[in-house]
């Protein structure tokens, strides 16, 4: 195989070979394939719904839910498809999209997430400019920011990938199609313009991450500046369930990517990726309507009514 382009399609690895556990892994995988439809649809049509809803924090939650459902949905489906019918094969245009689409969707939801850490310090640290600085046209300019770096931070990638020669098989050791797993089948020093890209962007992943702690800082050093307890307790159920999905989306995917190769191995990469692939986007719904008591009342209220609806 001397380029990718004599491919015509790439193999990726079941998660076992019994008929038992393949079947496992698909039960599994719908599980949590539900649970992110569910609990993400819930959130954007309670969101959409409820004016009392429309308001910068959740915008940008319904638009984090959104990138959720499309990130979930561009990896998982085929991976499931695949266990039933003990097949391993996924199309070389396949392929291509779903890098793409996971780039764009994974580099949306970091921009996206530091947005709102930004929204969070000045809700609480310049609360008396919130209405100027988050007014609904920033918002829409800042969001619209955040997906169109990512659809040009996912189309570079994608392109730039697909145009190395590839001559180490066909077989992308991981259950969805991921650059760094692409780039081994790479022949000697071509992946290296690549390479080059990825550290762009893992400086401006730096960036954004200095941004978020220095936010979090100041936004803590003020909350604990709050003579009331309730006050407190507010401005804590307001930040928490973000700094928890940060912190639930930077550890899984920091460790994915800049674990220490002596680490590595085929299972260890798979359940890592699951982890910080599939996980979170099933996970933050909850983790956002916990403790948010406006959130849970729109969603009472959703269900109240899809129940009367059926009555």
């Amino acid at each position: 195989m001397s380029n990718s382009s004599s491919l015509n399609e790439f193999l990726l690895p079941a998660f076992a070979d019994s008929r038992e556990l393949q079947l496992l892994h698909f039960l599994l995988f719908l599980g949590i394939y539900l649970a992110a439809l569910l609990g993400n649809g819930l959130i954007i049509t309670a969101i959409a719904c409820d004016h009392c809803l429309h308001t910068p924090m959740y915008f940008f939650l319904l638009n984090l839910s959104l990138l959720d459902l499309g990130s979930i949905s561009t990896t998982v489906p085929k991976s499931m498809a695949n266990s039933p019918w003990n097949t391993k094969a996924i199309s070389y245009m396949g392929c291509a999209a779903q890098v793409f689409f996971f780039v764009f969707l994974f580099s949306a939801e970091y921009f996206l997430l530091t947005i709102m850490a930004y929204d969070r310090f000045i809700a609480i640290c310049r609360p008396l400019h919130y209405g100027t600085v988050m007014g609904s046209r920033a918002c829409v300019k800042m969001a619209a920011a955040a997906w169109g770096s990512s659809f040009l931070n996912g189309l570079l990638h994608t392109a730039n990938t697909f145009s190395i020669p590839l001559c180490q098989g066909n077989t992308v050791e991981q259950f969805f199609c991921e650059i760094p797993q692409i780039l081994k089948l790479s022949c000697s020093d071509s992946y290296l313009r690549e390479v080059g890209l990825i550290v762009i962007s893992l400086c401006l992943v730096f960036v954004c991450f200095v941004f978020i702690v220095v936010s979090y800082v100041q936004i803590f050093s003020a909350v604990l500046r709050i003579p009331s307890e309730q006050g407190q307790h507010k401005a804590f159920s307001m930040c928490l369930p973000h700094l928890a999905v940060v912190s639930l989306f930077l550890s899984t995917s920091f460790f994915a990517y800049l674990k220490p190769p002596s680490l590595s191995s085929p299972v260890l990469d798979l359940v890592v990726a699951v982890l910080y692939s599939v996980v979170p986007p099933a996970v933050n719904p909850l983790i956002y309507s916990m403790r948010n008591k406006e959130l849970k009342d729109a969603l009472r209220k959703l269900v109240q009514w899809v129940h009367c609806q059926h009555q």
